[in-house]
């Protein structure tokens, strides 16, 4: 690699999913450029989509600003239909039970080859990395992809400082310090006594049993955003706000990217809409709505008359879900004011002067996104943090409009109320409020990944951490 010193290696392990690749591929691109060798691994059935998707995913180091970033994969034994994808309760245990082997057999074999690993760095839902680096004497960190309000949530849950919903009592009121009141379908719902993923839930509980082994909690969020939040976790462990991981200032000119699925082109014709005009629709890459509310979302654009570009993620083979349908004459009726794609370029398409505001299921990766391009939200949670995300964007960053509250809601939203909510988002005062709410915290995003900024300064003692016990050993 050009360099008699060996650089300090991070090696980052990533659960597989869309959701989780990015924010830590995000993070390792930032490592890098900052002079830090990465090791970026997932499972391999990943690996091969996103060498299919992107140039650059090679085991060989690939230069990145001042450092270098390389991928190596591990194969989980399954085949990528398998249905245990789609069963969290049999996956999650035979991905720890093959990461762990795999995980340890890689880093190992780095030492032997002269590029000791540095530090170990995992995100939620594979908190066994932790046990890993702990048995190997290395540094760890975690990466926690979703808000510090649901960071706090997970915690006085798990440590059972304040009353979380029971089956007994499955209606509470949540108060955590520094937030606003939490309804029960406002706190993360793996945390809820009758949700079908509960797994997920254990899974992230799983982390704060080994947050002692964490040396810092990276957080893809920034200080300005949740300070009182941030304050108060500060106290319990080694809080690092980063992000948004998305925005890097002096990003380097680099195709390596984490999606699963090529992109296609939307901006010749989002270059011909007027400004602030277009509505962009994303649930992401795992939500799958119900046929019938992707009926009424449809028959709502038409009724609004809004410009549109909504991307239609097929589902994954292994999870058995049948490929949304839009209604019978809707694109003839549409015409040119709407634009149906498979992927996008979400970050590309936020930022572009056309886009009036998104509608969107609220994930952590997308809320940031928006909030922080200056792009107003039209809020539609399904589960898990998406509803506390919602919560936030609407009553405490002032930057969306609430259309449901998520699956605990249980009713179809129906095309008037999507027509009403689309046309409040984007014409008139309550659209200027949001609008200019979001450039707020656009520019406030901006200067904390500034050199200097709060969270440039956040991974500037993460490095200095690091390479100081690098060079110790």
């Amino acid at each position: 690699m050009g360099s008699q010193t060996p650089l300090p290696h991070i090696f980052l392990v990533c659960f597989p999913a869309q959701g989780h690749i990015n924010p830590m591929l995000r993070l390792g691109k930032r490592l890098a450029s900052k002079g830090m060798l990465v090791s970026f691994s997932t499972t391999e059935n990943y690996g091969k989509e996103m060498r299919k998707a992107n140039d650059g995913i090679s085991d060989q180091p690939t230069p990145v600003g001042n450092g270098f970033i390389r991928f190596e994969f591990f194969d989980d034994g399954l085949a990528e239909d398998d249905p245990k994808f789609s069963k969290l309760d049999e996956y999650m245990p035979l991905l720890e039970l093959v990461g762990m082997d795999l995980v340890t057999q890689m880093i190992k074999r780095h030492a032997n080859e002269g590029r000791p690993v540095s530090c170990l760095v995992n995100n939620p839902f594979i908190p066994w990395v932790c046990d890993v680096a702990a048995e190997l004497g290395i540094p760890r960190a975690t990466l926690w992809i979703q808000s510090c309000a649901v960071f706090s949530a997970y915690y006085h849950c798990h440590n059972k400082m304040v009353p979380f919903p029971t089956e007994a009592e499955p209606i509470i009121d949540i108060q955590l310090p520094g937030m606003p009141v939490l309804k029960h379908d406002e706190i993360p719902s793996f945390l809820l006594p009758s949700d079908p993923f509960q797994v997920l839930g254990r899974a992230i509980l799983g982390q704060f049993k080994k947050l002692s082994k964490s040396l810092y909690v990276l957080m893809d969020t920034f200080q300005e955003l949740e300070p009182e939040i941030i304050e108060h976790m500060s106290q319990v462990c080694i809080v690092k706000p980063v992000g948004p991981l998305f925005k890097n200032p002096k990003a380097p000119k680099t195709s390596i990217g984490g999606d699963l699925m090529k992109a296609d082109d939307c901006f010749e014709w989002l270059d011909s809409k007027p400004p602030t005009s277009v509505v962009y629709i994303s649930f992401g890459s795992i939500v799958h709505l119900k046929q019938e509310q992707v009926d009424e979302i449809a028959h709502g654009l038409l009724s609004s008359g809004v410009s549109f570009l909504w991307a239609m993620k097929p589902p994954g083979k292994a999870f058995g879900t049948e490929k949304h349908v839009l209604p019978d004459g809707f694109l003839e009726n549409v015409g040119d004011k709407g634009k149906v794609v498979q992927w996008s370029p979400q970050e590309q398409v936020l930022a572009h002067p056309s886009v009036a505001c998104f509608l969107t299921h609220c994930g952590w990766n997308s809320s940031v996104e928006a909030l922080t391009s200056g792009v107003p939200l039209v809020t539609f949670p399904q589960w898990g943090d998406q509803v506390t995300n919602s919560k936030f964007l609407v009553d405490v960053f002032g930057v969306g409009l609430r259309l449901c509250r998520g699956r605990a809601e249980n009713r179809l939203i129906t095309r008037d109320e999507v027509a009403k909510c689309l046309l409040e988002a984007t014409v008139g005062e309550k659209a200027n409020e949001l609008k200019q709410n979001a450039l707020k915290w656009k520019k406030a995003a901006e200067e904390a990944v500034a050199e200097g900024g709060s969270s440039d300064r956040s991974l500037e003692d993460f490095i200095d951490e690091i390479s100081k016990i690098t060079y110790v050993s």
